[in-house]
């Protein structure tokens, strides 16, 4: 590709739009013809021996077979909304400690896809690609019990004897027992090994949009490929009326080093995410580890109304490694902390530390976790340096968790807490902000979430007729056709042809003496948190009135 295109940012950094900036010679890894899992195997250890001594491979220019990918977009694949209905929770006590722990809870499922599916390659996003979408789910109910975790509404697999199959048989809910609590956990400990298999409900069990045990493969992509669990769940508008619904937008802003923006939000639960994606990759021993790149700063979360209205949540990303390449069984690992930030609190300021414990190289992964919720005082800086649980003034924790981030968490308050409010839902009365000594029952661990019964809820996105050439879907539609098909030569080289387009209009570019502008969001990334243009918000606007009753999920 030529070098033209520069978008210039304040801090220094410069984003390209071509491959011709790339750093290091093309990595590229010929198709070997057999499409079996040994020879996908061969390729891939072909792939990581070239690999090796890459300072990062997400910056290469990286040409692969296409039967080594999965047949869906990169831009769909990112979202951090596998479980829209729990973000969209965040916002809903009048307690910023339910807050704070609804935005945990969230951390911990908003990439199920790596509990329940496989690891896999998507496409390589392309400059200018752009992906748009919703979800339209039930809004969480709560127990009287504010220890308890909230009773989600779909897509879960709970014991039989807890379960009521909504109309159409498409939702999961918890049933309520007389006095309007929800079943508490009998767990005295922490389940390692997941029991979801034999707790699955016949109707979610064959639903690919679940990704239980169906996996990632099974990820319908458009309506001629599979419709979530088989049903339209918005042909029942009883069910749908009181359903929330939020969006999600993202562009490719830049292709090398690879960067997209995205955007996501609830407005009738006064919730919204933005953020920048690039990852930062290279081969370490037998695992390719996998962290944030320069631009990518976290995830960030502002409530726009509501009970927490004003306040911003800064949540940073972890480090994680893709293990078992050699043997061509993959899995992650997760190392590092993730730390929640709390800025704009009304009353007491909140900070947690998510402390990923490390895992040894001998003997089976165990993908522990442990962490704290804290207060700090948001005028000082000393916060900064506690990136560890360790690191944490005991005075200063109001609440502890530990557990495994693919099963079960668990959590407790401890004695520096503020007094448990009276009930989680929005309406309640705000709690009050003076700290005093727990009950006893308040110092007994809880369900904080159990993932091994929580599975990905699918996405409605507009057919391939009523979207746009740049869109993810139809831009990638010729790939995945054939990959559906098993036509690998025919979708590699409908994938080279797509490359071979992009370098052709970044070398017009050049020739033109244009620069490459962003459709959807503001060129300028350097804060970590991207801006909407007004086609931006004209994209969400348009999703969040869209009416998808004929729409299948997927």
């Amino acid at each position: 590709m030529a070098d033209e295109a520069i978008i210039k940012i304040p801090s220094g950094e410069v984003l390209e739009d071509d491959d011709s900036e790339a750093p290091g010679p093309t990595i590229s890894l010929p198709d070997s013809g057999d499409v079996g899992e040994g020879g996908k195997l061969s390729m891939i250890v072909q792939l990581v021996k070239k690999c090796l001594g890459v300072k990062d491979i997400a910056a290469m220019r990286l040409s692969l077979p296409a039967s080594l990918l999965e047949p869906l977009p990169n831009l769909e694949y990112w979202h951090y909304l596998d479980r829209p209905d729990l973000f969209a929770a965040i916002n809903d006590s009048n307690d910023p400690f339910e807050r704070i722990l609804a935005v945990v809870r969230f951390i911990f499922t908003k990439d199920l896809k790596f509990v329940h599916g496989k690891v896999c390659k998507p496409y390589n996003s392309v400059l200018g690609e752009h992906f748009r979408g919703h979800w339209d789910v039930p809004p969480v109910s709560y127990s009287s019990d504010p220890t308890q975790p909230p009773v989600l509404r779909v897509h879960t697999s709970v014991p039989p004897s807890q379960v009521t199959l909504a109309q159409g048989g498409e939702t999961v809910s918890v049933k309520s027992n007389r006095s309007g609590k929800s079943s508490k956990s009998t767990r005295s400990g922490l389940s390692l090994t997941s029991t979801s298999k034999d707790k699955i409900s016949p109707t979610l069990s064959t639903a690919p949009s679940s990704l239980g045990d169906a996996g990632l493969s099974k990820l319908s992509l458009s309506p001629l490929n599979g419709s979530g669990s088989g049903r339209n769940e918005g042909k029942d508008k009883d069910k749908d009326k009181d359903h929330i619904r939020v969006v999600y937008v993202t562009e490719q802003v830049s292709h090398h080093p690879p960067v997209s923006a995205y955007y996501a939000s609830c407005p009738s639960r006064g919730v919204e995410m933005a953020g920048i994606d690039q990852i930062s990759a290279k081969v370490s021993g037998t695992a390719v580890r996998v962290a944030p790149g320069s631009f990518n700063k976290g995830i960030y979360i502002n409530l726009t109304s509501g009970p927490g209205i004003g306040e911003k949540y800064h949540i940073t990303h972890p480090v994680a490694n893709v293990n078992g390449i050699l043997r061509g069984s993959f899995y992650i690992t997760v190392g590092d902390s993730t730390i929640v930030t709390c800025v704009g609190a009304k009353g007491v300021a909140y900070r947690a530390v998510i402390e990923y414990k490390e895992e040894s190289w001998l003997g089976r992964a165990h993908f522990l976790v442990e962490g704290v919720i804290h207060t700090y005082n948001e005028g000082s800086t000393e916060h900064v340096e506690w990136t560890k649980v360790k690191h944490v003034p005991t005075a200063r924790v109001v609440a502890v968790f530990d557990g495994c981030w693919r099963n079960h968490i668990r959590w407790r308050r401890t004695a520096a807490s503020p007094p448990a409010p009276s009930t989680s839902s929005a309406a309640s009365s705000p709690s009050t902000s003076s700290f005093s000594a727990p009950s006893l029952s308040e110092t007994e661990y809880a369900t904080l979430v159990d993932l091994s019964t929580l599975f990905v809820v699918p996405k409605k996105v507009r057919p391939l007729e009523r979207q746009l050439p740049n869109e993810s879907r139809k831009l990638w539609d010729g790939v995945t056709t054939r990959l559906l098909a098993k036509e690998y030569g025919e979708a590699t080289k409908a994938k080279l042809a797509i490359e071979q387009k992009q370098r052709d209009e970044a070398g017009e570019r050049k020739r033109k003496g244009v620069q490459f502008i962003p459709q959807y969001f503001e060129k300028d990334i350097s804060s970590g948190i991207p801006v909407l243009t007004s086609a931006g918000r004209k994209a969400v606007e348009e999703e969040l009135k869209e009416c998808s009753e004929t729409w299948p999920s997927s």
